[in-house]
């Protein structure tokens, strides 16, 4: 079931990306393919569904589009190129691995990554007005919070599966009181203060 207001051309990926203010983490992206038809209750923006639901839509976008890929640029990158640069990378692999080669692109936002081998066009809001950069949202959302998970597996005194590796309370109260992760983004002004006291995350 699609909303009748949806612009839908099974030719044309939609790319979005998630995590790009975290503190943690990578910056995830993903490029989608919707057929002309397809059966997607509830599709929207990533933000505006709950975390049940971005899971089911999540699993039913991955059968039912023509192709989809997920990207991540790491921490690394970011550090190297910035937290934009390192998006736009992510977005260029995520529709580099793609299966099927889209005649155009729909990117959510105001900026176009260089050296697509496809036209591209930037989309405000795009998010809530395509179908398929709304699909994209919702697999990069649950790829970025995927990584979250593992990295609260690994140190649950972070609380990564509650705040996603934002910048909450709980959060920098976590930083303050046990230190700064390699997987934490260093030019990040809340982390890049604390390795300037040298306050390190020490295993036990």
């Amino acid at each position: 079931m699609q909303r009748d207001d949806w612009v839908v051309l099974a030719s044309h990926a939609g790319v979005d990306e998630a995590g790009r203010g975290p503190l943690v983490g990578s910056v995830f992206a993903a490029a989608v393919i919707l057929p002309a038809q397809y059966d997607l209750p509830g599709l929207t923006d990533s933000k505006k569904l709950s975390e049940k639901k971005r899971d089911v839509l999540a699993l039913q976008i991955k059968a039912q589009a023509q192709a989809w890929s997920v990207a991540y640029a790491d921490v690394a990158e970011i550090h190297q190129y910035n937290i934009l640069h390192a998006t736009l990378r992510a977005m260029t692999r995520a529709v580099a691995g793609l299966t099927q080669l889209p005649e155009k692109v729909w990117i959510d936002g105001n900026r176009v990554p260089s050296g697509l081998a496809m036209p591209a066009e930037a989309v405000i809001k795009g998010d809530s007005r395509i179908a398929a950069i709304s699909a994209a949202s919702i697999l990069a959302k649950t790829a970025r919070d995927a990584e979250m998970y593992a990295l609260a597996q690994r140190f649950p005194q972070y609380g990564f599966d509650r705040h996603k590796g934002y910048g909450t309370a709980a959060h920098l109260a976590a930083l303050q009181q046990y230190g700064v992760l390699p997987e934490h983004r260093v030019d990040f002004a809340p982390v890049k203060a604390l390795l300037a006291q040298g306050r390190l995350f020490v295993a036990d």
